[in-house]
């Protein structure tokens, strides 16, 4: 039988087959701020603690996996939540959390939306699905941990071009680079993120928990320092004329004039 429960705009659903769905419900660009990813680690924390889950498949509704972090809004909510609190902080919280996911990625994961996506072990992706990280483009520097996840998934090289220039990749390129692990038609995408995650709960929980500390063990730990880095780095560019620029550029969708000031 299955229990669903919900906190905010995330929904959990657990089957009697030990694979839990944890789905954001911002469609349909699914931007993320503290409040969203502080519910997305408390619903993995939840699950690490019910014997009754083994693997987690990590979707969004609508037509966007995630879109990063809406730079629409001109308030100090996305990052944090007027406490000494940042996002990263509950991004690292994500990274503790000790049941494998599998993500559904469909249509955008882009800037953040990346960086979230890079936090499973594993990632299905639909043809349609594209990737970037954007950040140079807008005139700042990268976050949630892509200092630290994206290299480990496609080597140095490929990590410096997206990060240099912030092209966008599609779904082929994404599988023949190593950032995803396999392409699925759209229709059938969540049911191949969850056959993985249930081959996964197949195998003997206790073991695999412990082969995923040997393997990820010390990722949270260098997530948090990885972070702290960018998250300066973000801070000092966020005052600079060209992100004024990147961010005026994206929502005039034309090719931003960078001076370099």
């Amino acid at each position: 039988m299955s229990v669903k429960r919900a906190s905010g705009d995330v929904t959990v659903t657990l089957g009697d087959d030990f694979v839990a769905t944890v789905e954001i419900c911002r469609g349909p660009n699914n931007f993320f701020d503290i409040t969203l990813i502080d519910a997305l680690a408390g619903a993995f924390e939840a699950l690490d603690g019910d014997p009754a889950c083994r693997a987690i498949v990590l979707c969004s509704e609508g037509k966007h996996f995630c879109a990063g972090a809406d730079f629409a809004r001109r308030d100090r909510s996305t990052v944090d939540d007027g406490s000494d609190r940042h996002l990263y902080d509950a991004a690292v919280r994500l990274f503790e959390t000790r049941t494998p996911v599998v993500a559904a990625v469909q249509g955008a994961a882009i800037g953040g939306g990346l960086g979230l996506a890079l936090m499973p072990d594993f990632r299905v992706a639909a043809p349609e699905a594209r990737f970037a990280a954007n950040f140079a483009r807008l005139g700042f520097h990268h976050g949630f941990g892509l200092s630290v996840t994206l290299p480990a998934l496609v080597g140095q090289q490929h990590a410096l071009e997206l990060l240099y220039t912030g092209r966008r990749i599609d779904a082929a390129e994404a599988l023949a680079i190593g950032l995803v692990d396999e392409v699925a038609p759209l229709e059938r995408l969540r049911e191949r993120a969850r056959a993985r995650a249930t081959e996964i709960s197949l195998s003997a929980p206790l073991a695999v928990r412990s082969i995923r500390e040997t393997m990820r063990g010390e990722l949270p730990a260098r997530i948090r320092a990885a972070t702290a880095r960018e998250r300066a780095e973000q801070e000092r560019l966020q005052r600079t004329a060209d992100f004024k620029e990147g961010i005026a550029a994206s929502a005039e969708r034309r090719t931003p004039r960078f001076t370099g000031s």
